[in-house]
């Protein structure tokens, strides 16, 4: 037998590869982490987390604190010529039962980077940085990785290798794995910096041929994001931006601050061609690059990580190795999506009305209805099918304590619900993994472990009495049908629980 250091080699320490980590965690799977950078990504790149992304990050248990270093969206001010327009980015969005997060939470990257890596340290684990992976060889059982650290060089047999490891993925090149797409000519210098003299209530933005500037404030600290538009390849520092900040806004009395952070940006859209290659796997910015328009690059790729991590854990456990190629079936038709939403929104960046982001920007619709695991069970549903995203409902408990179906959701279990349903319908014998709630219909009177007294269950699911329905781990619903059975037989096919 093979001698294994761990069971999932994760190479990449952003918010893929730590979402990916998190996930594997909580799940006590043993796993490495490891960044070839020596320390955390110090940027705000991607600042704005959608709504789905709020939801995935409450199952992990970091909204609350992502919430407390972030906060909403400014309004934009437009500056052309001598008129000034403001304008709501969003449509700002009440929460609702099923959908409790209306609106993007802007957080700067470093920040929700930073909040991930406190939760991973609460299960003992850490990225190693300055660990980069320099080469790796796969067999059936498992990949043989060759890291370069500060002792030097060490080989390490996992089983599964994923690579989170951006866009110039070194996982990706030595897959030989296509990254077709295209390079726009739009370059820019990009930067965290404070500007004294600037309001700090709204983001500011410029519009001119090849020449556009924006200006905007990070919410939770005292920097503004800084995107300059420049017509060639330049070197970034703080007087090319203070000069180009002086000649845009046509001020004089702006004081550009000490820069913590200061790049070159080029807009790629680009997708793999596989996300799979035997037992290796990319994930994140080394499987998809967008441009920066409506803030889904990285939301895109924590959710990537979050598909995958729990199907890792299945295969772990004794489920078939084909469940694994669900993750690239389910998320590749995603990603080619939201590339095609980026793109649509870069073309309307030259207006103030182009800068709006509506419902496509929040992603709380993307399903997997089509996908693999979608389609093997018969199904009796209503508004939300197999595939779709299980929405949230505030319900009560048999004891009367209010809850929401997402707190039922919480943590690494599958969850069925049988709403309307005698209370030992479901049977016995389900495996750990699946935690099983009864549900009873407004008015029924029928003993059960939840009650939805206001209905909320009911008109989000579109449910009638007598139905099961399966969440996933992540959120999906996995099968709905009349009988229990219909969904061990799913389970049972697809995880072996």
């Amino acid at each position: 037998m093979a001698r294994f250091d761990t069971d999932i080699l994760i190479v990449g320490a952003g918010a893929a590869g730590l979402t990916l980590a998190l996930d594997l965690a909580r799940r006590g799977v043993d796993f490495r982490l490891v960044e070839k950078n020596a320390g955390p990504f110090p940027g705000s790149r991607g600042k704005g987390l959608q709504p789905r992304s709020l939801e995935v990050f409450e199952d992990l248990g970091v909204l609350a604190d992502l919430q407390a270093v972030g906060g909403p969206y400014p309004t934009v001010l437009t500056y052309d010529g001598g008129q000034v327009v403001r304008t709501q980015l969003h449509d700002v969005q009440p929460p609702t039962p099923a959908e409790p997060y209306g609106n993007p939470l802007m957080v700067p990257q470093f920040q929700t980077e930073a909040v991930l890596r406190r939760r991973l340290a609460g299960f003992g684990h850490a990225p190693a940085f300055a660990t980069e992976l320099t080469g790796f060889d796969q067999d059936a059982e498992g990949v043989t990785a060759r890291l370069r650290t500060s002792e030097g060089e060490v080989s390490l047999r996992a089983r599964y290798l994923v690579g989170t490891d951006g866009g110039r993925s070194f996982v990706r090149h030595a897959l030989a794995i296509g990254f077709p797409g295209e390079t726009l000519p739009f370059r820019a210098v990009i930067g965290d910096m404070p500007i004294a003299g600037l309001a700090f209530d709204a983001w500011h933005r410029w519009y001119a041929p090849d020449a556009q500037l924006a200006l905007c404030p990070l919410a939770g600290t005292d920097l503004f994001q800084v995107v300059a538009q420049v017509p060639d390849e330049v070197t970034p520092t703080r007087d090319l931006i203070s000069a180009i900040v002086r000649e845009r806004t046509g001020r004089d009395d702006l004081a550009v601050g000490e820069p913590t952070w200061l790049s070159t940006l080029r807009v790629n859209l680009r997708l793999a061609d596989r996300y799979r290659v035997g037992r290796v796997f990319i994930a994140g910015d080394a499987a998809h690059v967008h441009p920066p328009t409506g803030g889904q690059g990285l939301n895109t790729s924590v959710q990537d990580a979050y598909n995958l991590g729990w199907k890792l854990a299945a295969v772990l456990r004794g489920a078939s190795d084909g469940l694994l190629d669900s993750y690239e079936a389910e998320r590749r038709p995603i990603a080619a999506h939201v590339l095609g939403l980026s793109g649509r929104l870069l073309g309307q960046m030259g207006t103030a009305e182009g800068m709006r982001r509506g419902r496509e920007t929040r992603e709380l619709d993307l399903s997997y209805r089509d996908g693999p695991l979608a389609t093997e069970v018969q199904a009796d549903h209503g508004r939300v099918v197999a595939g779709d995203r299980a929405p949230d409902a505030p319900c009560r408990t048999a004891a009367g304590i209010p809850t929401r179906l997402f707190e039922v959701y919480q943590g690494p279990h599958f969850t069925l619900l049988g709403y309307g349903v005698d209370k030992d319908a479901a049977g016995g014998g389900w495996q750990e993994e699946v935690r099983v709630f009864t549900v009873a219909p407004q008015g029924s009177g029928q003993p059960a472990d939840l009650m939805d007294d206001a209905r909320h269950v009911a008109q989000a699911y579109d449910l009638t009495p007598g139905t099961w329905v399966l969440v996933r781990p992540d959120g999906y619903i996995a099968a709905t049908a009349r009988e229990p059975g219909v969904i061990r037989d799913w389970l049972r096919a697809t995880t072996k629980a």
